[in-house]
């Protein structure tokens, strides 16, 4: 009897051992590429807590990182990825690095009407939508209200009476807002790829004519901020996430919607071709559009949720610094940042390479 007691507990406990690997072996790990403020710790505890199934690992990049980290495995190594709108059209044509959503399984009943169809209409290809919204914000300047009370155009970071006193990034948002204050349209010149060459052309020289007005050019939002602070620049080119920030420390120091209207980005949801958790990544993208992880994520990215009143769920002191930016006219004339064609990123960044060889001088 004794020995039968034994038996049918060595049964029972490589059973459960049984069950525990298979338990282990049905975990799913969710790998999520994204931007530095998009998965904040405290949101990922509470995802694991109510998927205790789903391990979420994270790898913060950027667009171009994003591409090429997908590019460079077909659309492996991840899961979920969060590219700005204006990097799925062409990324998925040239390289196949992503795979149609299945809209289904996303409540985009709460996401605003607006930004969700120009996402999609975005990145729809042969009938298959590729991304929904998830942040959305806007590129444009940043002054001391004090100190630079005029200030309302990119090419007035360039004005003679504030020489050694601003700032700006050499990326390619300065080369577009510099090319809208010179009264062109460079995303309609996407599709003629010589005048968007002259135009390049022509801002680099704006560019490089501007360098001894230029105090420094800023790497990240840490570098900028502490100019701001400081008070070494007085204004500068700047993510709206940054002077949002910086408002609630200084309210002189506020977003400045440029006169030729604001760049705005949508960053998506986007899932790999090759992703191996599709249904943990859907599970996420839901659980991120609720109410009270809205709030929470835009407190650490400084960015605007793309849900219905996503402003309003905004932390008091950011909302604060947006209605202070922002009135309706602004907000209409936003110039949405337009699908990249093949080519265009490699002839921003032989501009670029020329304007930091001049200015490095």
């Amino acid at each position: 009897m004794n020995g039968m007691k034994a038996k049918l507990a060595i049964g029972a406990a490589v059973a459960l051992g049984l069950m525990a690997r298979t338990d282990g072996a049905q975990a799913e790990t969710l790998r999520l590429l994204t931007w530095g403020s998009y998965a904040p710790d405290k949101v990922i505890q509470m995802f694991e807590e109510k998927y205790p199934d789903i391990n979420v690992e994270v790898t913060f990049s950027n667009n171009e990182e994003m591409i090429a980290k997908l590019r460079a495995t077909g659309g492996g190594g991840y899961d979920l990825a969060q590219p700005s709108h204006d990097r799925v059209y062409a990324a998925q044509l040239e390289y196949d690095i992503y795979k149609p959503l299945d809209l289904s399984k996303i409540d985009t009943s709460v996401m605003d009407e607006n930004l969700l169809s120009g996402v999609k209409a975005n990145t729809t290809i042969e009938g298959e939508v590729y991304s929904v919204p998830h942040q959305w914000g806007t590129s444009g300047l940043m002054a001391d209200v004090t100190k630079a009370p005029e200030l309302k155009s990119w090419a007035d970071l360039c004005d003679p009476k504030y020489k050694g006193k601003t700032s700006m990034r050499l990326k390619r948002t300065i080369l577009l807002g510099t090319a809208f204050a010179m009264g062109e349209d460079p995303f309609a010149a996407y599709s003629d790829l010589d005048k968007y060459q002259q135009i390049l052309d022509e801002v680099a020289v704006k560019l490089i004519e501007c360098k001894d007005n230029i105090k420094t050019y800023w790497q990240g939002g840490d570098d900028l901020s502490n100019l701001m602070l400081s008070g070494e620049i007085v204004a500068s080119e700047t993510w709206d996430s940054t002077a949002y920030r910086l408002f609630s420390e200084n309210q002189n120091i506020r977003f400045i919607p440029p006169e030729t209207g604001a760049l705005a980005w949508i960053d998506t949801f986007t899932i790999p071709r090759k992703g191996e958790a599709d249904d943990a990544a859907y599970k996420w993208i839901n659980f991120v559009l609720q109410p009270e992880i809205v709030t929470m994520i835009s407190a650490s990215s400084g960015a605007i949720a793309a849900v219905q009143g996503g402003v309003g769920l905004m932390p008091d002191d950011k909302r604060a610094a947006v209605e202070a930016a922002f009135d309706d006219e602004a907000i209409a004339n936003l110039k949405f940042f337009a699908n990249i064609p093949p080519g265009v990123e490699d002839m921003e960044g032989k501009t670029l390479e020329k304007i930091k060889a001049a200015t490095a001088n």
